[in-house]
């Protein structure tokens, strides 16, 4: 696939099997959304073909859309349904042509029965009796309540009618589900629900994702675009990862001793070149030269920028504080009795799903709509503000180093260059109009300009929404720096691990609090579905929380073990998980037992000067490596259970 005389990829091949889950990767630019549209059939190659099966169906999400806005959310996300409802049409007509025939012996009313038998299996086979339960089940999953199901889908934001488009292509259950970025639109709660229905439900996947918690819980195949063809990974992403940086170790020194190589030819080449004796040894190296393949070098940056927000004066010991802060539209209550403290130099997350008031009480914060009961910003706070709003703040008659340049003050304007390369805004890129730019680009722009700002509180409303990950992982160093106070609203789990310790989640108008970071909360969350805890404090009122459904049953658990001894079978049931648990134990540690002794081999071999220019030693061990992490997770998880059973 090529546009005008630059080439994305070439000589691409690959064969998606049922049941896999692939992770689309690469840089920015490199063709991942064109390959999808590719074997979607939206967008002809340039050279080659895309085999598909006899009647193998293709579902593609892009990451944008025309949306139609002439029915409810239960109307549109019905259509997914079509086929179900044509043929239910078809039965009903069947079945109206055999209540009105009475010629029983022929043989076109036996036709007429078998054909009407055969529809009515096919229809029972495809769910079609029970297909509201699954598209209700679906809506719900993917953040809509039963009361929204009748709403006009005009009354929702396009982030919302995408989930619909979403759930649609879900419930068709298609043979490859083709995915770009799917969840630049969703909460917490509706990612993990999307990543248990692929797992679980989907056939075969390919998507394309920055959110590295969700590829990592989801895909099992890593396909990767760089220098223009495909390195394929039969792993996980994080495991990928490892290869990749090993691959490209071995690919440096290759194209080292390569470069010595070519040097030295050409040095012989050029002292040899008028010395008749010598002419057929310089026309050998000569040729030898030109049919030289020489080794491409992977396309992957591996330098790590640093930023460093400017020094600004320090803010009081409270830069915010909430008491009964209280938020209407009209009738519709966003949230009430919210009483929450944040103290100077707290990295906070605000999670819950879209809807529930989050970006808000950040509006109320920044005092930008009314609300009712007090809220206290501290002595000498200065807020740094992300919001995708901010993006239209930016002057669109200069360009985007110039954005840049004009704020950016001491030893970062010498590195303008090298931040504008970390966002995406690499070589001519920079010398854009902001005016030209997309809306995602402008994002991107307007929070490099924040981080060169001097402030001592940040508000980050969906920072991550058109990062990259490596533009991720800058952003987050700099946060995570960063020595004022932090406030982020992100369904990005990855990006908010190690980045907060204190959670407040938004639901049903209120805001709890939670101590820890974000796979604490998670937890709690889980256990709190299980109904193995309470929930996070309530930081809505000023009394005591009361004593939830789940602590009760806690308690009760508890009671009931210290009545007396286990019966008799519940000590059969727990002897035998503990002989299991055991056994895992015991199985990871002579796997991990194995594996040592095998990179031991290797490692071996490698010392020596055939094993250090054998590229397969290298490989093996990278996978060998991947097998051992995998086997120490297992016993870790596998100990942890044995020692809780005591």
């Amino acid at each position: 696939m090529e546009f005008s005389a630059r080439p994305l990829f070439s000589d691409v091949s690959f064969v998606v099997n049922p049941k896999e889950r692939i992770a689309l990767v690469g840089k920015n630019g490199a063709g991942k959304s064109t390959l999808l549209k590719i074997i979607a059939g939206i967008q002809n190659p340039t050279g080659g073909v895309v085999a598909r099966q006899k009647d193998v169906t293709v579902a593609y999400l892009p990451q944008v859309m025309v949306l139609s806005d002439s029915c409810t959310v239960m109307e549109e996300a019905e259509k997914a349904f079509e086929h179900i409802s044509e043929m239910q049409l078809r039965i009903q007509k069947l079945n109206d042509q055999l209540a009105e025939r009475t010629d029983y012996e022929s043989q076109e009313y036996m036709d007429l029965v078998e054909k009407f038998t055969h529809e009515n299996e096919r229809f029972d086979l495809m769910g079609g009796q029970n297909y509201h339960a699954e598209l209700e089940r679906t809506l719900v999953g993917l953040g809509f309540r039963k009361e929204d199901f009748n709403r006009p889908t005009s009354e929702f934001s396009g982030g919302w009618r995408m989930r619909i488009e979403l759930a649609k292509l879900l419930l068709q259950k298609p043979d490859l589900l083709l995915l770009d970025e799917p969840t630049n639109h969703l909460d917490i709660g509706s990612i993990q629900w999307l990543e248990q229905f692929i797992a679980q439900r989907a056939n075969a996947v390919i998507l394309v994702s920055h959110d590295r918690a969700f590829i990592n819980n989801v895909t099992n195949r890593t396909i990767e675009i760089t220098c223009g063809h495909i390195n394929d990974y039969k792993v996980k992403y994080d495991q990928y990862v490892v290869l990749r940086d090993e691959r490209r170790e071995q690919q440096l020194r290759a194209y080292e001793n390569q470069q010595k190589e070519i040097a030295e030819t050409k040095a012989f080449i050029e002292k040899f070149r008028y010395k008749p004796t010598k002419s057929n040894q310089v026309q050998s190296r000569m040729k030898a030269l030109e049919k030289m393949q020489l080794v491409e070098v992977d396309d992957i940056d591996t330098s790590h920028l640093n930023l460093k927000f400017p020094k600004c004066q320090r803010s009081g010991d409270f830069p915010v504080i909430c008491d009964e802060v209280r938020k209407t539209y009209g009738n519709h209550l966003v949230f009430d009795h919210v009483n929450l403290t944040i103290k100077r130099g707290e990295k906070v997350a605000f999670v819950g799903n879209n809807g529930e008031g989050k970006s808000t009480l950040v509006k109320c914060i920044m005092d930008e709509i009314p609300f009712d009961g007090q809220l206290k910003v501290g002595h000498n706070v200065q807020i740094g503000y992300f919001a995708q709003n901010q993006a239209q703040l930016l002057d669109p008659d200069i360009t985007v180093f110039d954005t840049i340049d004009r704020v950016a003050t001491g030893d970062m304007r010498t590195k303008v260059r090298d931040i504008l390369g970390a966002f995406m805004f690499g070589g001519e890129a920079s010398d854009k109009f902001v005016k030209v730019l997309s809306g995602g680009e402008r994002s991107r722009l307007a929070m490099i300009r924040l981080l060169l700002e001097p402030v001592n509180f940040l508000i980050l409303d969906e920072p991550t929404n058109h990062l990259d990950m490596q533009s991720k992982d800058v952003l987050k160093r700099a946060v995570k720096d960063f020595d004022g106070t932090v406030i982020v609203v992100s369904h990005d789990r990855d990006f908010l691990d190690g980045l907060v310790d204190r959670v407040y989640e938004f639901a049903d108008g209120k805001v709890r609090e939670h101590i820890g970071g974000i796979y604490d909360f998670l937890e709690m969350k889980r256990m709190e579905n299980e109904g193995l805890t309470g929930v996070g404090e309530n930081v809505n009122a000023r009394t005591e929380p009361q004593k939830t459904g789940g602590q009760e049953l806690l308690q009760e658990k508890e009671v009931k073990a210290n009545d007396g001894a286990l019966s008799y079978e519940q000590q059969k049931e727990l002897a035998k998980i503990k002989r299991k648990a055991e056994k895992r134990v015991k199985d990871a540690e002579q796997l991990i037992e194995q594996l040592e002794q095998q990179i031991a081999e290797i490692e071996e071999k490698m010392t020596t000067p055939e094993g250090a220019s054998d590229v397969s030693l290298f490989t093996r061990h990278a996978e060998i490596k991947a097998k051992l992490s995998e086997a120490e997770d297992e016993w870790e998880e596998a100990s942890i259970q044995l020692e809780e059973m005591g």
